[in-house]
């Protein structure tokens, strides 16, 4: 496994590091580890604008930042450590998490600190979560990172954060700051700093997976570079344009949080936006494109949607399911 340094707080140049890495370096299993200036970052199906407080975000100076992988919005500031592992694999080996937080439960074991793996993508301790964890596959290969609350700070997460009345129903809580805990509340030594932590995690990781420190060419260093201007600080990477919508359907099932916009002239699908924090296994974009110009009826629907198989999208959905989520 290729060990890759990088120090910049800026989530832009972190997340243009993972597309480097998916699309142009030669094929073999990468690490990287991130700290950022107060930042949120939200998964790739999401609308940024209802998942921030936007107010709030910009009297703060907060950064926003769209990754590539799937998943909800997540608080980072400089209490939060990030890791991320590029490795080779495939399709199957999307929503399976168990294998790359591993590390992250073993050095805690290490340090006497008793935590699991939960639900679809949270390692917690004492039932709250302290990580959640994304992925993305794309050329052959499959991104997995995630988050590690070793000291941040609640109440700006709580602030800068919207939590929707349906995973606020789901969850049977009342705020993002009850569900979550910091590391630090937990560790035996209370003088153990956050890079410290992150030797720990690397020590642990090089037991698992032989390291190999990586540097990038002029060429690559050029390519990041342009990847972090051009797409990742780009305002339509970040927010995106919202379609006007004449209907919206949203509804919580096992594998996320599903909200459809959709824009209906003259009985048809004229335009059709999905959002949610859900993981796919192909691009939501391929589902979205087969449904547009279809009839808003079941018929229809179902012969656009012919062509796909829906377990690449939605775990578990069925066509007939969809179908009656869009109509009902």
């Amino acid at each position: 496994m290729k060990y890759i340094k990088t120090h910049w707080p800026i989530p832009a140049y972190n997340m243009a590091m993972e597309d480097l890495i998916i699309n142009h370096l030669p094929s073999d299993d990468y690490l990287t580890f991130y700290i950022h200036d107060p930042s949120i970052i939200v998964g790739q199906h999401q609308n940024t604008l209802e998942e921030i407080n936007e107010d709030y975000v910009k009297r703060a100076g907060i950064h926003v930042q769209r990754r590539l992988s799937g998943g909800g919005a997540v608080y980072h500031d400089h209490g939060n450590l990030n890791f991320s592992f590029v490795v080779r694999g495939s399709r199957e080996d999307v929503n399976k998490f168990d294998v790359l937080t591993r590390p992250v439960l073993r050095t805690l074991e290490k340090l006497g600190i008793a935590a699991e793996l939960s639900g679809r993508n949270d390692l917690l301790i004492d039932g709250k979560k302290f990580s959640g964890n994304a992925q993305y596959f794309s050329n052959g290969r499959l991104l997995q990172h995630g988050t590690i609350l070793f000291n941040s700070d609640m109440s700006e997460l709580s602030k800068s954060l919207k939590v929707k009345d349906l995973k606020i129903q789901s969850k049977g809580v009342k705020s993002v700051r009850s569900r979550v805990t910091n590391i630090m509340e937990y560790l035996p030594d209370q003088t153990l700093t956050i890079e410290a932590f992150q030797g720990l995690l690397l020590e642990t990781i090089g037991e698992m997976y032989p390291l190999e420190e990586y540097e990038l060419s002029s060429k690559e260093k050029a390519i990041h570079k342009e990847l972090t201007e051009k797409k990742f600080m780009s305002w339509d990477w970040n927010y995106g344009r919202t379609p006007l919508f004449t209907l919206q359907k949203v509804a919580k099932f096992p594998f996320g949080i599903v909200d459809v916009r959709m824009n209906i002239k003259k009985g048809a699908l004229e335009d059709i936006k999905i959002y949610g924090d859900f993981f796919v296994k192909e691009g939501i974009s391929g589902l979205e494109n087969a449904l547009k110009g279809s009839k808003y009826e079941r018929q229809d629907l179902m012969t656009h949607l012919s062509s796909l198989d829906l377990e690449d999208y939605f775990k578990g959905m069925t066509q007939e399911e969809w179908c009656s989520f869009l109509l009902n």
